[in-house]
């Protein structure tokens, strides 16, 4: 089992916090360092000092770091133009020497839109947007040098485009998707993606999505094991009952309702949950961490529970 770290700096957290936390995945052995792609907090308070830039932020990482994989979930197709997103997550791919996965969505926070002029079409439309995008950038990366790649769809048109940068990776970096595998996500997993997300939800619900997405690929004649399955799970460790409350109130949350919700409680009761996704064929699990500041949790978290998955 893969353990990543999952970070939400849209919650208010400087490029500084997230190099430590990085920094930190990387030392104490966890798989990767991921970051959620938003510009405004959810919930009360300010948010100061603000959110980072998603694809920014990687690109420095991608420079302080040698090991971990790197990237988003995820990056809305509303913020970025195809084209250039292609050429930022390639670059970034390049400069972290193939690190790089790219977890893409259609985009859903409405707030955020609207506070920084981001156009925030109906659903469908975001939808469709998502899909063109998502055969664009896979395109763009996977044209052969010395060839050219043209697209012609109801919201995009390409024309003889180089393709180029080339991620360092090759055909492309991964793509992650991810949602609850209803009938369009699923067939554009099934075309496109290398590995599907869960986020949130119990081992027995994920297992209902993770089950669409599987007939999705047999009807694509892709096999279910060339699809990689993930979940991301709020998570707060604690190694007494008195510690895990303390973390628990310092996000805001009850260490009940992370039980019910997350991974939550000792390092015994994290292992044993996350056996639980195990059994329905998740390798990768993605922590989300909110308090950037508690580095003796990751400690905690790669002393008593990497070791044991």
């Amino acid at each position: 089992m893969r353990l990543r770290i999952f970070t939400e700096p849209q919650q208010g957290a400087s490029y500084e916090d997230l190099l430590r936390v990085a920094r930190a995945t990387e030392d104490l052995g966890f798989d990767g360092f991921f970051r959620s792609d938003h510009y405004l907090r959810m919930g009360a308070g300010s948010g100061e000092p603000g959110s980072t830039d998603a694809w920014i932020t990687l690109a420095g990482l991608a420079r302080e770091t040698s090991r971990i994989r790197l990237g988003t979930l995820v990056t809305p197709a509303t913020f970025r133009q195809p084209g250039p997103l292609a050429v930022s997550v390639a670059q970034v791919d390049q400069m972290s020497g193939g690190r790089v996965e790219f977890g893409f969505g259609a985009g859903w926070f409405e707030q955020e839109h609207r506070a920084y002029a981001i156009a925030f079409p109906p659903t469908a439309e975001r939808f469709d947007i998502f899909s063109e995008q998502l055969e664009i950038i896979n395109g763009l990366w996977t044209t052969p040098a010395g060839q050219r790649y043209s697209f012609t769809g109801q919201h995009y048109q390409l024309a003889d485009s180089p393709g180029l940068p080339k991620p360092r990776q090759s055909p492309r970096p991964p793509i992650i998707l991810g949602g609850s595998g209803k009938t369009r996500s699923a067939a554009l997993a099934a075309r496109f993606a290398d590995e599907y997300n869960v986020g949130f939800r119990s081992p027995a619900a994920s297992a209902e999505v993770f089950g669409r997405v599987r007939t999705a690929l047999g009807s694509a004649g892709r096999a279910a094991d060339s699809m990689t399955w993930s979940v991301a799970q709020a998570t707060c460790v604690g190694s007494t009952e008195g510690q895990l409350a303390d973390r628990a109130a310092s996000i805001g949350r009850t260490v009940e309702e992370l039980r019910s919700n997350g991974l939550a409680g000792s390092p015994a009761e994290v292992v044993d949950k996350i056996a639980r996704y195990a059994e329905i064929g998740v390798s990768t699990v993605y922590l989300q961490i909110m308090d950037l500041a508690d580095l003796e949790h990751l400690e905690l978290i790669a002393a008593e529970v990497l070791p044991q998955v």
